[in-house]
């Protein structure tokens, strides 16, 4: 019986040197872009990547004095006061609602605005409508929210002087439950609508021209292109803004919530983001609060894995 002869290395150290080689030719080449891309690189390792490290006092009684470290482990007893709590069903139900709605409502106009702005034909009007509507991308959460209270004011504000003149009784929108999510998604829209077309109108400009020139000889109208051509070319554009938007349903910002929301809005308008900021920043009990963030980040990355595997399984496209 012959011995086992050894395998020959060469071609494959041969392989690795070569793809090492078109990998440093290919940094070299781009290295202007690369330098340019470190300060993003920085941002996230600062921003997204160092702070997971705190995420350890979701499992420990962290004191400030004792440190991270040095705090005593208590495994998951945070996130099961919070199951037990009352406010749990009552944040899970306002959070998925809330995200749910602004991404049924919010996410449709941009693309119906792109497609109709499209469609005008005076250059300067179609460029004066596309500055104005996404201006207001540009101003801050504050201001905005400074702006919704100031219309919706039930005494001095526009939206109730217009409708005492119509011979309607004030109402105080801010205070209503049965407002907030409307008072919400409406101004989610405004605020988006414009900046997020831009997207959707950079697609439509890849389309080949000569599809609309063929259907225009075979008589199509303009719906019908709009309907046939233009509609089906943005779809891929449009399945992977969904996915990112679907991993956001459960990500609800607390900045413009905890500018319009009050103890009155409770009931509707608290969501999980909110809850920490209460829970964590006012009342210091910043193990709790990061056990409830931990977990609405966890829902969020759930969601967004399942709208990926779906719309993979549908349409064909998904992120990965």
């Amino acid at each position: 019986m012959q011995p086992a002869q050894p395998i020959a290395k060469g071609p494959a150290k041969t392989v690795s040197n070569s793809r090492l080689k078109a990998i440093l030719q290919h940094i070299y080449r781009d290295r202007q872009l690369l330098i340019l891309f470190i300060p993003c690189i920085v941002f996230y390792i600062l921003f997204r990547y160092g702070p997971i490290y705190g995420l350890i006092i979701a499992f420990k009684d962290y004191s400030v004095y004792q440190g991270i470290l040095g705090s005593e482990w208590v495994g998951f007893e945070h996130f099961q006061r919070f199951f037990d709590s009352h406010d749990f069903w009552l944040l899970f139900r306002n959070t998925f609602l809330l995200g749910l709605f602004t991404l049924l409502w919010a996410f449709p106009f941009p693309i119906l605005f792109a497609v109709l702005l499209n469609e005008v034909r005076h250059a300067k009007f179609k460029k004066t409508i596309q500055t104005f509507s996404y201006l207001p991308t540009f101003l801050s959460v504050v201001i905005i929210s400074s702006m919704i209270t100031d219309f919706l004011s039930p005494t001095h504000g526009l939206v109730n002087q217009v409708l005492q003149w119509l011979g309607f009784t004030p109402i105080y929108f801010l205070a209503a439950p049965e407002w907030f999510r409307t008072i919400f998604i409406s101004s989610e829209i405004w605020q988006h609508m414009g900046f997020e077309a831009i997207i959707y109108l950079a697609a439509i400009a890849g389309i080949d021209p000569t599809l609309y020139e063929a259907a225009k000889v075979d008589g199509a109208s303009r719906f019908q292109m709009i309907r046939r051509i233009t509609i089906p070319s943005i779809m891929p554009t449009i399945l992977i803004l969904f996915i990112i938007k679907s991993g956001s349903v459960f990500r609800v910002g607390y900045e413009k919530v905890l500018l319009l929301y009050n103890p009155m809005t409770y009931e509707v308008a608290d969501v999980f983001s909110t809850y920490v900021y209460r829970k964590g920043l006012l009342e210091t009990n910043y193990s709790y609060a990061a056990a409830v963030g931990l977990f609405e980040s966890l829902i969020a990355l759930c969601m967004l894995l399942l709208t990926n595997a779906i719309s993979k399984k549908a349409g064909g496209r998904a992120l990965w």
